[in-house]
């Protein structure tokens, strides 16, 4: 593993007894009521030992905060002290994991002392921090930076067990670090669940350590629905099912003391059923990772008055809600998906998994016994999945590939994850990143890629502030990368530049949280200063050189009242905007955020910012293509030959080409032979072709098929050069097909001589008239005039006696009056009844009673 170069560390003053650990004496002693405290003494001897453990815990015994303490020996129980960092896969966990634990530490701990944390543009540590708590993104920026760790002695990699693509990818880096660099690092995985083995095989069979929680028993009440309601589609949950949830987290308030824990998909949701609670006799609190920080320290603190707490997957397991005796799952989860041949990256509402489903009824049990209500049919756990899918599974990989490419292995093939990415997904990545310029060809990070990756940011906004900080200026791509990487809530509108003039002058927590973002942007930037560039386009620029597939041009130039404004975006996917948005005038848009609903065929368009034409080039410039195209029109049906000037999808102009390539036209008649049909296309005037069919199915070879496959197949056999001198349809009708046709005859055996006798394309009979062989059927017809085959005692068989001829023996007038395949048996058991029903009609024309004898005529009797 040569791309691990080890590096001196210096000495760290914080190692070794402290001088001043009389003041741990105070700590809080409801520690020691923690279950994980039992697994303490495995876990110092795992590190002691191999250096590796998986910790298998379940939520609430003290995982995340008593064992970070123990490892990093602030319990006062007279082991060395060490540096400890702590990865936790949310910001939320972060902040309240780290007060947590300042708590459990006494009287006058707070944040930034012994404990402390960093999350994306927030770190409170000082000279006395031990454990540090952060999210998996950081810890993985400290490995690129610092592939060592130095200063730190050991890293817990928290809730393993929810497969977050960055916990994954950190594990594996730090796996490397200690088979190359520093083996004396110790590695814990912590997990709420028990399902430890893969983690045990991937740290080299490290030792499970087991914490057993105080399990207080938790009642299960099936509460599905009364009525059907829809399944969930994309991120559209029926409205049905939300105000259920909301009459089930009342019946639970009326039936149930303590507080009570809702689980819901998203954001959208738990707003929609706080609205219906409004009036409960408890407390609401929504609890997710927008929430603003006076609400989730609410949420997370013990409360005189009841509650009624609805979050998302976030309480799960990361965090503990004090209080709660009551769970109602409405079941469902988010799930990210990614469309990668359109570039277009959503999230989607799926079952919840069993594994999850027992994680959200534990958190009723935590204090006491406790009640969980389950908003669905117990029939339905049979159809759910097991555990939940890796997020690498599903997820856009152009961050995970950029870091690995930037860790020294492109295709990740070295790195010990515990699932592989899907070839299809690292390739859509691997091209994306070398569009950026962030690797070369074979998929090595380039100084750009190292600069990008360091933004912190996933590469597409990496690459809009690094290129858009000259363009306008660091602080106004700063600002409006915040709000890409910051997204803001829907409730603002769709149009990113009104937007961004809204929150520079708000001061809601929204506003908060990107202005902190801003600032640590402009600090990752060089200080470029502001150009000329109005507001509205320097937005349009910088998300355009995030999101170049998506510039997109109106369709039509005004849209009728009312109606949406079709664009087609360079990536080729058409997008919608919401009805009554102001971007519906503007002729180019900058999409920032779109996902495509499912059973869609356009995009939905959620964020934006108004563009024109000479930004949405220089942003696109990589796409700029200028080419000549001659194809197959199918709404023209006929060839189109032109010169195109184009941004990816977009055509900006076109001029028809004079003297296109004749090759390049001929393979464009062949494409519409193909889509429209040689029928179609070409004329058959003779029955030729028929004639070949039918020895084709009756003789087989050497007659030739002719089917429209068979003769696309071989048509450098017969339609040149009649087809290379072809420029259009017009030429094609003009093709003397039946001389074309005779090429495929089989010459070379001499069978050729021989068609008109096997399938003759006229049949002499009696009366001396030719008559054409109709071969469109499955069997050769002939149609004739019953008097003129008089003495006629056989029907012929064509191809040499293989199948005898049909006869549609006619009235005088033309009409069919029988058919027969054996003229004798037709003279012999059915004329009679023929001639006494027409004889009497016409009476001009011979009836003899014996019509094997008579004379053949194609005329009437003389006598009247």
């Amino acid at each position: 593993m040569g791309r691990l170069v080890p590096a001196a560390r210096p000495a760290d003053p914080r190692h070794g007894d402290l001088r001043d650990r009389a003041r741990l004496s105070t700590l809080n002693p409801a520690w020691r009521d923690l279950p994980v405290r039992t697994a303490l003494p495995a876990l110092h001897d795992a590190l002691a030992g191999p250096g590796t453990a998986v910790l298998a815990a379940p939520p609430g015994t003290g995982k995340t905060t008593l064992v970070p303490l123990a490892l990093a020996g602030l319990l006062d129980d007279g082991r060395p002290v060490r540096r400890v960092l702590v990865a936790e896969p949310r910001r939320l966990a972060v902040r309240a994991a780290a007060k947590r634990m300042a708590w459990l530490l006494g009287p006058g701990q707070a944040v930034g002392g012994r404990v402390g944390y960093t999350v994306r543009g927030e770190r409170r540590v000082g000279p006395e921090t031990v454990v540090e708590v952060v999210t998996t993104g950081v810890l993985l920026q400290r490995l690129q930076r610092d592939q060592e760790l130095p200063g730190v002695d050991v890293v817990v990699l928290d809730e393993c067990h929810e497969r977050h693509l960055d916990a994954d990818t950190a594990l594996a880096f730090l796996l490397d670090v200690r088979a190359a660099l520093r083996p004396e690092l110790g590695l814990i995985c912590a997990s709420a669940t028990s399902d430890t083995e893969a983690w045990a095989e991937l740290l080299g069979g490290a030792p499970v350590v087991a914490a057993h929680g105080v399990s207080h028993p938790v009642e299960v009440v099936w509460a599905p629905p009364p009525r059907a309601v829809r399944p969930a589609h994309g991120t559209r949950v029926d409205h049905a099912l939300l105000d259920h949830v909301a009459a089930v987290v009342r019946r639970a308030l009326d039936e149930r003391d303590g507080d009570v824990l809702c689980f819901l998909p998203g954001v959208g949701e738990i707003a929609r059923v706080a609205g219906q609670l409004d009036g409960a006799a408890a407390d609401v609190l929504q609890l997710h990772g927008r929430a603003p920080q006076a609400v989730q320290d609410a949420a997370l603190t013990p409360s005189p008055t009841r509650r009624v707490v609805l979050a998302t997957a976030v309480a799960e397991s990361s965090l503990t809600v004090p209080g709660v005796r009551v769970v109602v799952d409405a079941g469902l989860a988010r799930e990210p998906r990614t469309d990668h041949a359109r570039g277009l990256a959503a999230l989607v509402t799926v079952r919840a998994s069993l594994a999850a489903a027992r994680q959200r009824a534990g958190r009723a049990g935590r204090e006491a016994p406790g009640t969980v209500y389950r908003c669905w049919h117990e029939a339905e756990d049979a159809r759910a999945a097991r555990y939940p899918t890796p997020e690498i599974a599903l997820a856009d990989l152009t961050s995970f590939a950029l870091q690995a490419a930037c860790w020294g292995d492109p295709d990740a093939t070295g790195l010990a994850l515990p699932d592989r990415p899907p070839a299809g997904a690292m390739a859509a990545a691997r091209q994306t990143l070398h569009a950026l310029g962030a690797v070369t060809p074979d998929g090595r990070a380039t100084a750009r890629g190292t600069r990008l990756a360091r933004t912190g940011l996933h590469p597409r906004l990496g690459r809009a502030l690094v290129d858009g900080a000259p363009a306008v200026g660091a602080r106004r791509a700063s600002e409006v990368v915040a709000l890409l990487s910051e997204e803001p809530p829907r409730t603002l509108g769709d149009d990113l530049g009104a937007v961004w003039r809204a929150v520079k002058d708000s001061r809601d927590p929204y506003a908060g949280r990107w202005r902190d973002e801003v600032r640590r942007l402009v600090r990752a930037t060089s200080d470029e200063p502001a150009t000329t560039l109005p507001d509205t386009t320097a937005a349009g620029l910088v998300v355009a050189l995030a999101f170049p597939e998506r510039i997109a041009r109106a369709r039509v130039d005004r849209p009728a009242p009312g109606e949406r404004s079709p664009y087609l975006m360079a990536s080729g996917t058409a997008a919608e905007l919401a009805p009554g948005t102001v971007l519906g005038t503007q002729p180019w848009l900058a999409v920032a955020v779109a996902d495509r609903p499912a059973g869609s065929h356009s995009a939905r368009v959620l964020h934006a910012a108004a563009l024109d034409e000479d930004t949405a080039l220089l942003a696109g410039a990589t796409m700029l293509t200028a080419r000549e195209e001659v194809h197959w029109d199918t709404r023209r049906g006929d060839v189109v030959s032109r010169q195109v000037e184009s941004l990816g999808a977009i055509e900006l102009a076109e001029k028809p080409l004079a003297r296109p390539d004749r090759t390049l036209v001929r393979a464009a008649l062949l494409e519409g032979l193909t889509r429209e049909g040689i029928s179609s296309l070409l004329a058959f005037p003779s029955n030729l072709r028929e004639r070949l069919a039918f020895l084709h199915a009756a003789v087989g070879d050497p007659w030739p098929d002719v089917s429209d496959e068979a003769l696309l197949r071989r048509a450098d056999e017969w339609l040149e050069p009649e087809l290379s001198r072809a420029r259009r349809r017009a030429d094609l009708a003009r093709i003397d097909t039946t001389a074309a046709l005779q090429r495929l005859l089989p010459w070379a055996t001499g069978e050729a001589g021989r068609l008109d006798e096997l399938a003759p394309e006229r049949i002499a009979v009696p009366s001396g008239s030719k008559i054409r062989v109709d071969y469109s059927t499955e069997r050769p017809v002939l149609a004739v005039k019953l008097q003129e085959l008089f003495g006629w005692a056989a029907t012929p068989a064509l191809a040499g006696g293989r199948v005898p001829l049909t006869v549609h023996l006619l009235s005088p007038a033309g009409r069919p009056a029988a058919v027969t395949a054996d003229l004798a048996s037709f003279w012999r058991d059915g004329y009679r009844a023929v001639r006494a029903d027409l004889r009497g009609r016409y009476p001009r024309h011979p009836w003899p009673e014996d019509p094997t004898t008579a004379e053949p005529t194609r005329r009437t009797n003389t006598r009247k």
